[in-house]
């Protein structure tokens, strides 16, 4: 953060009288602030009956200690613009999103454009990148770099390990890595979904010299039973809530605070608008968590895990703090980051520069004949069919099959039983393009495409026919990024044309233009929450349990690829 791009001082006298809470006793009391250079300086009770200078209660900044900021589609000083007003002072951010298009290029522009803005950002060095060799990005994060980056004061840990089939497998290229960070004795997040048994205790006891879990965290937990099986392990519990992945009412039933931190992971700009952290803590109130302990989920406990010098009012801890005006609804009046006055009711106090743009894409131009699947076997009018089958509301999938109709020698969708074609189209020169189907987004007419891909960020699209893919994937080609909606009377996009993957607008434009695509898809049958997203995460391919890349079906459980037509 460089507190130099505030214009001004607002505060003069270095002095604040308030109500503070004080998380390492969980109580509310009247205090005496001094703040020097960013920092508390002392914290000292005074007597209720003094006049205070805030009405309301001073609480330390909120910290997400999971996200990727690439998510919104903004770059970081324009997320910092929208999630300050909000309580958020603080984020640690796996970059791994630019890290797939850019590598460490992609991640040194998140560290510097994120030093534009008074904001903490603390970033962790992307662990799989590629995240699988089972599809193509643009670029390798090796054991070299990652060394390289975690002697940065910014990188602050190893990001999440999502190649978790190749820590059970003991493959050296993500050994290496976890090695490395644990020389460094930096913490080490997880990504585990659906891991149980002795495959779990395999992915955390990857090391045979290590007496206690040393991959530290895990965000991917969808029920409680799953949850508190790797909480007893030894793991810290993420409970997540962004766009796609919703857990918070799975795994918050027990009123005892057994979890430890709040995080959104995604989140769409357009339900960023709405509320970040502040949002969270109180949806964990309300659910019956106590609200010194869920406030502390997004505060104390991601500081202490981190080893971040905040989180708290008490003397020598960085000075970033919020008013609010009770611990129920968490209404952000004012946010102070260093000591410096932000935000105040809504609104950002500094100017802020456009990003600088960097890109990495390269694609020719498609053809309809690139989208069809065909079929050698002559004779038959209908063949049985793999197809992913997308959740709402979930990064898992299923896998089912379905019969198609063929007509001169291609597989036909089937949109009477929503049976509609999918593809992903490599970006970066190879010329790979993965074609499948899918179930679940009741589209009627048209395409919907998109490079925000996880996790190389290929272009992925939905589609009624041929025709609207390659037609939606030039869109987004002539760009160089972007999210498309093509019909016979339609045809939008928001271009990303930094790393193909964010903009350098405010998220104020940005959500007008997704609004915009979120009502077209709506009216194209299409009745998801966040159509996009779920459309991003069907090319992960470290998530259960059908996903799709540019190099074809990938079946996630038994992390392998499998033919498009079933197999008796």
């Amino acid at each position: 953060m460089k507190s130099d791009k505030l214009s001004y001082d607002p505060i003069s006298n270095k002095l604040i009288k308030a109500n503070i809470l004080d998380l390492s006793i969980n109580e509310v009391y009247p205090a005496n602030l001094v703040i020097e250079d960013g920092v508390f300086k002392q914290v000292i009770p005074i007597s209720n009956k003094e006049e205070l200078d805030f009405e309301g209660i001073l609480v330390p900044g909120f910290i997400d200690s999971h996200i990727h900021i690439e998510s919104t589609l903004l770059t970081p000083s324009s997320f910092a613009e929208a999630v300050l007003p909000l309580g958020t002072c603080s984020v640690i951010a796996d970059p791994h999103e630019i890290a797939n298009v850019l590598g460490v290029k992609g991640i040194q522009f998140m560290i510097d454009d994120g030093n534009e803005v008074p904001f903490d950002f603390y970033f962790m060095a992307p662990s799989s990148v590629p995240a699988t060799t089972f599809e193509s990005s643009g670029a390798v994060v090796d054991e070299k770099d990652i060394a390289n980056l975690l002697k940065k004061d910014e990188i602050i840990g190893l990001g999440e390990v999502m190649n978790f089939q190749g820590v059970i497998n003991h493959e050296s290229s993500i050994i290496d890595k976890l090695k490395i960070a644990k020389s460094l004795n930096k913490p080490i997040d997880g990504h585990a979904p659906k891991l149980s048994g002795d495959d779990l205790k395999k992915y955390l006891n990857w090391d045979d010299d290590l007496e206690t879990c040393f991959i530290s965290t895990c965000h991917e937990s969808s029920s409680f039973d799953e949850a508190t099986q790797k909480k007893n392990l030894g793991m810290k519990i993420m409970v997540r809530e962004g766009s796609s992945a919703k857990n918070m009412e799975d795994l918050l039933i027990s009123t005892h605070p057994i979890f430890d931190f709040l995080v959104t992971d995604d989140i769409s700009p357009e339900d960023l608008i709405k509320g970040h952290l502040n949002l969270l803590v109180r949806k964990a109130i309300e659910l019956g968590v106590d609200e010194y302990e869920a406030i502390k989920m997004v505060t104390l406990n991601p500081a202490k895990h981190y080893n971040l010098n905040s989180g708290l009012i008490a003397k020598d801890k960085i000075a970033n703090f919020i008013l609010v005006d009770n611990l129920i609804d968490l209404n952000v009046k004012k946010t102070f980051v260093h000591g410096k006055l932000v935000a105040e009711n809504g609104k950002i106090l500094f100017k802020i520069n456009k990003s600088k743009i960097i890109n990495n894409f390269h694609l020719t131009e498609k053809k309809p004949e690139d989208f069809e699947i065909n079929i050698s076997s002559t004779g038959l009018d209908s063949v049985e069919v793999n197809v992913i089958e997308v959740l709402d509301g979930e990064l898992i999938t299923n896998k089912i099959q379905s019969r198609l109709a063929i007509e001169n020698g291609i597989v036909k969708e089937n949109l009477a039983n929503d049976i509609l074609k999918l593809a992903v189209v490599e970006r970066y020169g190879h010329g790979n393009i993965g074609n499948g189907f899918v179930k679940g987004f009741n589209l009627k007419d048209g395409a919907i495409a998109s490079n925000v891909a996880h996790d190389s960020h290929n272009i992925i699209v939905v589609s009624t026919n041929s025709y609207y893919m390659a037609e939606a994937v030039n869109l987004i080609r002539e760009s160089k990024g972007g999210l498309a909606i093509v019909s016979d009377t339609k045809k939008r996009i928001l271009k990303l044309p930094v790393g193909g993957i964010m903009t350098n607008e405010n998220i104020g434009k940005v959500v007008e233009e997704k609004l915009e695509l979120n009502n077209l898809t709506e009216s194209l049958g299409v009745n998801m929450k966040s159509p996009f997203m779920t459309l991003s995460f069907l090319a992960l391919l470290v998530t259960p349990s059908l996903k799709l890349s540019d190099k074809g079906l990938f079946d996630v459980d038994n992390f392998e690829f499998i033919d498009v037509f079933v197999k008796r």
